[in-house]
């Protein structure tokens, strides 16, 4: 009887878990912006590119790249600082 309980309780514990997690929107639902603080052309921008393309087939959401040089990266920098937060 004790072993049956368990089991029922198991599973019970094991649906409460799972709900929220199936209640969930994909990641991300809005384009990825991927600010670069360097100037384009640069070794920097390739290997965004390259990052943002591979996203870009794993998430099936566009990953925008943007290029923001200027002040040795503090610009860019400053940008990413002050996004809005997403989530």
């Amino acid at each position: 009887m004790l072993r049956h309980v368990t089991k029922l309780l198991s599973l019970c514990m094991a649906i409460m878990l799972a709900a929220p997690v199936a209640a969930q929107q994909a990641y991300p639902s809005k384009p990825v912006r991927l600010i670069v603080p360097f100037p384009p052309g640069g070794a920097n921008d390739i290997v965004a590119r390259l990052i943002g393309q591979r996203l870009n087939d794993r998430w099936a959401r566009a990953v925008v790249i943007d290029n923001r040089a200027g002040a040795g990266g503090n610009i860019g920098t400053e940008i990413g600082a002050r996004a809005v937060p997403d989530g």
